[in-house]
């Protein structure tokens, strides 16, 4: 036993001081580096927390205890561990905000969601209770505690929420607590508020609970509006709100035609004429039925027999042919705004095939175009990303390019180490372009002039001799065009692919780049580039120095065994084999006047030609 644990301590001191000795080589490797290149910034001056270490433990002064909120709990159950968060604390422990900013906080659209729910509480049913018998002794008590709950959430709407809502003054956001509460107290706002709580329900201990009293609270109107506004600033499709709303329109206005036409027939008598609702059946649904063939002049409707009556059908059918027409209007234009893209689409679309037709293009090319159109649409939702982004200040283009492109520039080794603003400057910059598949992202012989990124899809490096062999399949997230050399997959080939950095005009592309199937990229042209170089020489010099290093590498000749060279557009001519060489020779010192001294006589003049 004490063998083999000492064999066991030797294996493990072996094995660690190997891993030990690695680690200094490696170390060793990256000071050369630097110590060569000191342009090149190492991995090691910006080391990336990994999300896996483990804690540092405190010092032996503190105590454990003093652990932030953020601390993970677990719960042990069985021979498991299930972590959970202590949601029960930080509700205990929660804070109202002091200010309220109206525009981005969801809390304060959630608590506009239950205001609203408020409103049309009342809105709805205030009067279904004073038309139809639908409010009873019996029920009285369910009323009334309802409403006084509408009743709460407005008070608290005015104390907690309307108080400490920020605003801007002289471009400044205002949250100080004294200045937030003067100024909603010297506004609209307030004044309707105050009004829509009239303590009107006093009078119940005198005219009975009418719920014609509580008509006031149908004033606040002006919480509905924000909330419109909020949630459509916030929902990625508002358009089917604004449908839901508009059609919610149409169903109350005829929700209070039908709450009056059962006060009509009321007044004149259930039943008492034809035109009356005569009583049988449910009510509402009844007079719903009734105010919706009225309102929508559907026609087929018993004729009013008193003046009474005649004056109500008139004025229900100007009501009717106004509030149809207004609806109408209104779902045309936000159906309209739904589909302005898709408008905008297809009018472009039906443009280029008309002057495709005009100007007689081939069918194969027309297909293409349009295959273009319906991929560009169908995946990104539009034609040109430029045009969304022109209306936008600087500042907010800037911070969406580095959403969406920075992930991917940052991967280009020939950037690293660069000024961190000449790569926002580059940002701005990018184009992107869809490809069809088996297009030509750039051909042999082509002077490079731009650098790829490929945002989605794939792109193809073909060479060989027949110009068709598939070298290497670059994939998401792949850089080209900069300066690149490209080996085949047996190492058989290298291919240099030279953009972006190359000086001079003589740098051509070896090699097709093919779009595989469906390919976006984006494009970063090199007079941008030189744009962006001016103002940052530090960048400038460090691109070269790299630049100049890559080119060094890639022109370096590679000595493989067994490999052969790159296949030459010109062959050279074979050697003359060693046996006719020899009766050649024969024939000239012969001196005969055959076929082979013609044929000697003829050599000597083209090597003399040839010299």
């Amino acid at each position: 036993r004490i063998g083999s644990a000492t064999s066991l301590n030797s294996a493990v001191i072996n094995t660690r001081l190997q891993e030990l000795v690695k680690l200094f080589k490696e170390r060793t490797e990256r000071v050369k580096e630097r110590l060569i290149d000191p342009d090149v910034t190492s991995d090691d001056e910006s080391p990336a927390s990994s999300p896996a270490a483990a804690p540092v433990p405190p010092p032996k002064g503190e105590p454990e205890g003093d652990k932030t909120a953020e601390d993970e709990h677990y719960c042990e159950m069985l021979c498991c561990a299930f972590e959970y968060r202590p949601w029960l604390d930080r509700l205990k422990n929660y804070q109202f905000p002091s200010s309220i900013d109206p525009l981005t906080n969801l809390m304060y659209v959630l608590w506009l969601f239950f205001v609203v729910m408020a409103w049309n509480w009342n809105c709805w049913l205030i009067p279904v209770r004073w038309a139809f018998p639908y409010q009873t002794p019996a029920n009285i008590h369910c009323w009334l505690l309802m409403d006084y709950l509408c009743d709460l959430i407005y008070l608290l709407d005015i104390l907690v929420f309307q108080t400490r809502l920020q605003f801007v003054r002289g471009g400044d956001i205002i949250t100080d607590k004294k200045a937030m509460k003067e100024n909603y107290l010297r506004s609209q706002r307030f004044k309707m508020d105050v009004m829509c709580l009239l303590p009107l329900d006093f009078l119940y201990f005198k005219v009975g609970v009418n719920p014609l009293l509580r008509f006031p609270r149908c004033l606040k109107y002006m919480a509905f509006f924000e909330f419109n506004n909020r949630l459509e600033a916030i929902l990625s499709k508002a358009y089917i709100y604004r449908v839901i709303r508009t059609t919610a329109y149409l169903l109350y206005s005829l929700h209070v035609n039908s709450c009056l036409y059962y006060w009509a027939s009321a007044y004149e008598g259930l039943g008492s004429t034809t035109w009356v609702y005569d009583g049988e059946g449910n009510s509402y649904i009844r007079c719903y039925y009734w105010a919706v063939k009225t309102l929508i002049t559907i026609g087929g409707l018993p004729d009013p027999k008193t003046l009474f009556e005649i004056v109500f059908q008139l004025l229900n059918y100007f009501t009717g042919v106004f509030a149809f027409s207004v609806m109408i209007g209104q779902m045309r234009d936000v159906v309209g705004a739904a589909t302005a893209g898709q408008t905008y689409y297809r009018s472009c679309m039906d443009s280029t095939i008309k002057y495709m037709n005009f100007y007689k293009i081939p069918k194969g090319v027309q297909n293409r175009v349009k295959t273009w159109y319906e991929y560009t649409w169908h995946s990104q939702g539009m034609l040109d990303e430029s045009e969304l982004l022109v209306q936008l200040p600087d500042k907010m283009r800037l911070d969406i390019a580095i959403d969406v492109n920075y992930n991917i520039v940052s991967k280009v080794a020939l950037f690293q180490g660069c000024d961190r603003q000449m790569i926002f400057d580059m940002l701005k910059r990018l184009r992107s372009v869809v490809y069809l598949p088996n297009d030509y992202v750039c051909k042999k012989g082509e002077i490079g002039r731009e650098m790829y990124i490929i945002q989605a899809g794939q792109v193809q490096v073909l060479g060989g001799p027949d110009g068709k062999t598939v070298l290497v399949t670059l994939k998401a997230g792949s850089v080209f065009g900069e300066i690149r050399r490209v080996k085949h997959l047996q190492g058989a080939r290298e291919i240099q692919l030279m953009g972006l950095l190359a000086a001079g005009g003589g740098n051509r592309r070896t090699a097709n780049v093919v779009a595989h199937g469906f390919a976006n990229l984006f494009i970063l042209d090199k007079k941008d580039l030189n744009e962006i170089l001016v103002h940052y020489p530090e960048s400038q010099k460090l691109l070269r120095k790299k630049a100049k290093k890559m080119l060094r590498n890639n022109n370096k000749p590679k000595e493989e065994k067994g490999v052969p060279g790159d296949s030459l557009i010109i062959p050279p001519k074979p050697d003359t084999p060693k046996l006719f060489q020899a009766a050649l020779a024969a024939a000239g010192k012969m001196g005969g006047k055959g076929p082979l001294a013609q044929l000697r006589w003829r050599l000597k003049e083209l090597k003399a030609m040839q010299a």
